[in-house]
């Protein structure tokens, strides 16, 4: 009898565990600022997030998690623009920490254009509850409809700005990167948002159900990256780039913009291929 007790005050004690609402994420605000152009910063301390701004409204890229998108408003409306001219969102791939702040920040925007990759249009209308591949586990995020979807080389235009979509299938099948091309003091400079090319926490490369031509996808996609014009190099998560390094020196009064960083892109890419091929050629020996 106290056995049988005792079971019933354990189950019951898991059930409750199971049902108690999750404490919300703490993020922690990044300063917004102009980093080059018509490109601002509006993101977290870890979950790049950017806006690009056009007379004829805003294209905001990525929207970091729920708890991100209130600094995303603040971001904006500190930078002097208007939620409510933001007019489409797009996104980099698919995770939580890009994707999870989606309905909330367009609810913010009264409606904008949500635009994804065929591939991970499925978890964002789920709120990570489908999708053929959806990398780390995470807590399902409300979901949003998804209004048109992106398949390699397509370019979002609003104005004058025109984003292009390269697919970059490997962190998630949906993976894009978006490159454009801005005016800067009387210059030309191509921009580019480097995707995520690292591996996810728990996936291996060889033999991998879940993925099975996750090598294939990699390997095309470090060329890809390797041959976008990057001369202003951006991305996902402020680490990749040396975000606060950069933006230190920038109020700091660098003489020339620190984000134009050419070489710092074509090395992060380098990092990140040969860090794939290590992991390959160890699983390939360790798996014989």
């Amino acid at each position: 009898m106290l056995f049988l007790i005792l079971a019933l005050s354990l189950v019951a004690a898991a059930s409750a565990s199971a049902q108690a609402p999750k404490a919300p994420r703490v993020v922690e605000a990044f300063p917004p600022f102009k980093i080059i152009g018509n490109i601002y910063y509006v993101g977290d301390t870890n979950e790049a997030i950017y806006l690009i701004t056009a007379p004829e409204g805003h294209i905001l890229l990525d929207t970091g998690y729920q708890e991100t998108a209130p600094i995303v408003r603040a971001g904006v409306e500190k930078l002097g623009f208007q939620m409510r001219d933001i007019k489409i969102m797009i996104s980099g791939h698919a995770h939580a920490d890009h994707v999870a702040g989606h309905a909330l920040v367009r609810e913010m925007t009264g409606g904008a254009r949500v635009l994804a990759s065929q591939a991970d249009a499925p978890v964002i209308e789920s709120g990570g509850r489908q999708g053929s591949f959806r990398g780390p586990a995470a807590s399902p995020w409300p979901p949003t409809k998804v209004d048109q979807l992106l398949r390699d080389g397509d370019k979002v235009t609003l104005g004058g700005v025109t984003l292009t979509a390269h697919l970059t299938p490997g962190h998630t099948q949906g993976n894009t990167a978006w490159t454009m091309v801005i005016q800067d003091g009387g210059r030309q400079l191509n921009v580019a948002f480097m995707p995520s090319l690292g591996i996810n926490n728990g996936v291996h490369l060889v033999n991998y159900p879940n993925y099975p031509n996750i090598v294939e996808d990699y390997t095309k996609s470090f060329q890809v990256a390797k041959g976008l014009p990057c001369e202003v190099f951006l991305g996902p998560h402020g680490n990749f780039f040396n975000l606060k390094e950069k933006y230190d020196r920038m109020q700091a009064g660098a003489t020339s913009n620190p984000f134009i960083d050419p070489a710092g892109c074509r090395k992060w890419i380098e990092d990140r291929e040969a860090a794939f091929q290590k992991q390959l050629q160890e699983e390939r020996q360790t798996r014989r």
